[in-house]
């Protein structure tokens, strides 16, 4: 039993779709680092932070998404622990703020480099966890959970990672752009959900991105974000850096999840959830590799 308790809230954590939030933070080390520096020290609680919180997102998704009634047994998606009578509705609603709470520790400590300022962005993000699933406009339920996930994945954990590294503005051109292609790699993954759920979401009413425009749109839509998102990437590139130019390897491996995604349907596609959350990661981690790079390379040339 307490094995089944277990493995129920690591579900319910959804750990296929974590990679977004530690990509986001991964990226946003690299600009830093691409912009000459570094702070490690930050860089975790960064990423303490992003992970925490998006634990709380997901489960005030699957909390608010019950009491709205809009999760039913036997879903296509991830087992819903809530729905399935695997987690009482109080205990999850409890873990939620209790994740926001642990976020805000570490969230709390990048006040010592951002200054105070940086509660207000804090609060900002832990509205938005909630405000995903709940309150009286439910941005999920109205087609805006694409936006938020390109700004509140991308743009604002890159962008706020990034000049942590540097407390300099100059690191911010970069970081946006490259946020930019991280929101949308990171919006596919929403996507792909909502792909896979938009049966069960129009007939509860749920208007979901793929409710409005369809499947076949959106599917296009997973494509275009895909290779934008990987040329964003690139960004570093601008510089003068030839081999910045290495996220655009993973295009094959996009188009492959496209063509997955066009000719499967229902649970079939949680593979696909999975894969494109780790598209996401790896093209971070390149990223974060060329940073490395750029700091190594000149110290072997000077050493020679």
């Amino acid at each position: 039993m307490k094995n089944k308790t277990i493995s129920s809230w690591i579900r319910a954590s959804r750990p296929q779709t974590l990679p977004v939030s530690i990509a986001g933070v991964i990226a946003g080390i690299a600009c830093g680092i691409l912009s000459g520096g570094f702070n490690p020290l930050a860089s975790l609680c960064c990423l303490l932070f992003a992970v925490g919180a998006q634990i709380a997102s997901n489960f005030a998704n699957e909390y608010f998404d019950f009491k709205k009634g809009l999760d039913k047994k036997g879903r296509e998606g991830f087992r819903r622990g809530v729905t399935e009578g695997d987690i009482s509705p109080r205990a999850m609603k409890l873990a939620t703020y209790i994740s926001l709470m642990l976020a805000a520790i570490p969230g709390c400590i990048l006040i010592y480099w951002g200054g105070l300022w940086l509660i207000g962005i804090g609060v900002i993000i832990a509205i938005f966890a909630l405000a995903y699933s709940a309150g009286p406009y439910p941005l999920s339920h109205h087609g805006l959970g694409d936006v938020a996930v390109v700004i509140f994945f991308g743009l604002v954990p890159v962008g706020f990672t990034a000049w942590l590294q540097t407390l300099s503005t100059h690191t911010l051109p970069i970081a946006l752009t490259v946020g930019l292609g991280v929101g949308l790699l990171a919006a596919n993954v929403l996507i792909v959900n909502n792909y896979r759920d938009a049966d069960d979401d129009k007939s509860v009413g749920k208007k979901t991105t793929v409710v409005h425009f369809g499947r076949e749109t959106m599917a296009r839509c997973y494509m275009a974000f895909s290779l934008l998102g990987l040329i964003l990437l690139c960004a570093p590139a601008s510089r003068g850096n030839v081999w910045m130019l290495l996220p655009l390897l993973l295009i094959p491996k996009a188009a492959l999840n496209y063509k997955y995604l066009i000719s499967h349907t229902g649970a079939s596609l949680n593979a696909l959830l999975k894969a494109t959350s780790l598209l996401l990661l790896t093209a971070s981690i390149i990223l974060l590799a060329e940073g490395i790079l750029t700091i190594i390379l000149p110290l072997l040339f000077l050493y020679k």
